[in-house]
């Protein structure tokens, strides 16, 4: 039976809630629902390629489709990814991009210091005064997850409801805590109401560039207030991509804030910098002078690519079942 959104949301945020303890359940769920390899667009030269519908979203993101995508497949399934002999495939993506251009378009100073810090979700607990100053990931992780599901989910509009689920806090927590935010990142808070009222005022919003959304009164608030976020977004990653090709860098897939990017072995650190020094000058470009950091995973041949937090102990599992002497193909 295929799994509605509304249960798959549900698994998701429980999975994050209770220390990836239900994760598992939640990746064989998802996978059962999404196991449809035989509609991935692979080519006889073993390379995924498909329409990746650029500017089908209302922000200008990307929209492929996730059943010919192998970055809209089930996590585990990216395993399927392998550099050919003498290459390595590289997934650069933005620190926290969507936070970043938050902090930059607002002129939030608080917001632009945690983010620079270094880890913003920390730097959020220190500011609201519930960690000490030398706190670190290691001495204070629960408090540190909790801020870090605030800070993101206030993105997206969340309630008080609904961050207490995905927090496991009590209702009169979350609101606390969501009280927290807009104490911490006043600025920020003025310029998600103005994007707010100016949209519905107005009946559309532009990001930095001049992609234009309409907005009518049976949009939803939360959609209205991130549209700027999502947008600016999709421009830096146009302009990250024109940067690298001009560059020669071989991009393989554009992923939503990140790029993967074929390199070869010999030459990997330096092709991986110049596509790194490409995504810097993409979000200062659309963030007036305000650079946005960069993490990059390389994998070399023979080895795979693999998600490590997410996909590979049930990538393991599957190859496990599959050289088992009770598996048949039916």
């Amino acid at each position: 039976m295929a799994c509605s959104t509304a249960d798959d949301d549900t698994f998701r945020q429980q999975a994050r809630a209770h220390n990836g303890l239900i994760s598992p359940y939640h990746e064989l769920r998802n996978s059962l629902s999404k196991l449809k390899l035989e509609k991935l667009a692979v080519g006889s030269d073993g390379r995924n390629r498909c329409m990746l519908s650029p500017f089908g979203a209302t922000t200008s993101r990307h929209t492929p489709s996730n059943a010919k995508f192998i970055f809209g497949t089930a996590t585990w399934i990216r395993g399927l990814i392998k550099p050919e002999p003498g290459t390595g495939v590289c997934y650069v993506d933005w620190k926290q991009q969507e936070l970043g251009i938050a902090a930059a378009l607002s002129n939030d100073q608080a917001m632009m210091t945690a983010y620079t810090s270094g880890d913003p979700y920390l730097a959020f607990a220190r500011m609201a005064g519930v960690v000490p100053a030398n706190a670190t990931k290691s001495s204070h992780p629960e408090v540190r997850a909790i801020y870090k599901v605030c800070m993101l989910a206030v993105q997206y509009g969340m309630g008080a409801k609904a961050l207490a689920q995905q927090t496991s806090t009590l209702n009169v927590s979350a609101q606390k805590l969501l009280q927290a935010h807009r104490d911490t990142f006043r600025e920020f808070w003025k310029w998600s109401d103005r994007v707010q009222n100016v949209g519905f005022a107005t009946g559309s919003l532009k990001s930095r560039f001049g992609w234009q959304r309409r907005v009518s009164n049976m949009d939803s608030p939360a959609s209205v207030r991130n549209f700027p976020v999502q947008a600016n977004g999709a421009e830096m990653l146009r302009l990250a991509l024109i940067k690298m090709t001009d560059a020669g860098i071989r991009v393989c897939a554009p992923v939503h804030d990140a790029v993967l990017v074929e390199v070869d072995c010999e030459h990997a650190r330096d092709q991986i910098e110049t596509a790194q020094t490409a995504m810097r000058w993409a979000s200062e470009q659309v963030l007036g002078g305000f650079p946005l950091g960069t993490d990059a995973k390389l994998v070399l041949s023979p080895d795979r690519y693999m998600d490590v937090e997410r996909g590979e102990a049930f990538w393991n599992v599957v190859m496990e079942l599959l050289r088992s002497p009770s598996y048949e193909v039916q």
